[in-house]
């Protein structure tokens, strides 16, 4: 069909006024699992401090009656710290906002600032899980908090072959970063690798609970001999559903139970199992949104926040390193 003959459509008319929703859609991750599983306690110094202690081997043990008591020779406590990482985010909005009429959002101000905080979060998480290890800093480097893989040193896995071999830090200090493997040394996570890591920690006397990885690495998991695809009926309100489920709540081994958390800033060449409570985080200064002093036409907040990665004993916690990412 054709239009008649002078017909005016919408296409010739002026004025039509735009049709936006007044919402903002955004599909950025901004879940935090380490940062937010880990308990937080109170640093009172830009390098905050823990100790820690283990158990000698058993041995056997049997007295005569009546005999003299002599003492053991004993160890000290292991004295370990970690440097605070400042992190900070800023925003500068225009005056002018204050009159504009927004789709969206009453305020660019108060968007941008809730923006930045869940972009640091990021940041925070990134900064636990990297293989970085501490800087103390002075009046023109900034210091910087030693990740996670810098203090495994027990229970690891990791590829000795290839152009440059993969190697644990130096120290379970946090002190020096591991080595990675070049890319032709690199082999596939397995659940061989898996399960030789978490014996060992358990050997140690840890307890994991939790599997840090990538979605990669997830996919690897799902694999693993008695976690293969399961067909379950999914109630509803008019009866049930069949679908496939393939994920791993938790994974069930002699060493202990596990579950597997698929993450987003760990580097996927690196596979965690960790211990909850042998992990904290040390804050200098919780997260503070502050307006800055007013120096022109404009405003200014700023988000920041002091803290550091504590280890509480690294051989209750292990790493799968040096595995291939494609």
């Amino acid at each position: 069909m054709a239009q008649p003959s002078n017909t005016f459509d919408s296409y010739d008319a002026e004025g039509i006024r735009e049709d936006l929703e007044n919402v903002i859609y955004n599909i950025s991750p901004e879940e935090t699992p380490f940062y937010s599983n880990t308990q937080k306690v109170k640093a009172t110094n830009t390098f905050h401090e823990w100790q820690t202690d283990t158990l000698r081997a058993s041995t056997t043990n049997a007295h005569i009656e009546g005999d003299d008591t002599t003492a053991e020779a004993r160890t000290a406590t292991t004295r370990l710290g970690n440097y605070t990482q400042i992190f900070k985010n800023a925003v500068v909005i225009p005056d002018t906002d204050s009159g504009l009429d927004k789709a969206g959002r009453s305020t660019e101000i108060a968007y941008q600032t809730l923006k930045i905080a869940k972009e640091q979060k990021l940041d925070i998480e990134k900064a636990l899980f990297d293989n970085n290890a501490m800087v103390a800093g002075d009046g023109s480097t900034a210091r910087e908090l030693g990740g996670a893989p810098c203090f495994l040193i027990t229970n690891t896995d990791f590829e000795t072959g290839g152009t440059t071999a993969g190697a644990n830090p130096t120290t379970n200090k946090g002190d020096t970063a591991r080595t990675d493997s070049s890319a032709d040394g690199q082999t596939a996570f397995s659940q061989t690798k898996f399960d030789t890591v978490m014996q060992s920690i358990w050997e140690e006397g840890g307890n994991p609970d939790r599997v840090y990885l990538s979605a990669f690495q997830m996919n690897k998991a799902l694999s693993f001999t008695g976690m293969n695809n399961q067909r379950s009926t999914i109630g509803t309100s008019v009866g049930g559903t069949n679908a496939v489920v393939n994920a791993i709540d938790v994974y069930v081994t002699p060493w202990g139970t596990v579950e597997f958390n698929p993450t987003r800033e760990n580097r996927s060449r690196d596979v965690f199992i960790m211990q909850d409570d042998m992990w904290a985080i040390g804050v200098l200064r919780p997260t503070k949104n502050v307006a800055l002093a007013k120096t022109g036409d404009s405003e200014k907040r700023q988000i920041t926040t002091e803290l550091t990665l504590v280890c509480k004993n690294e051989k209750a916690n292990g790493i799968i390193a040096d595995n291939t990412t494609s």
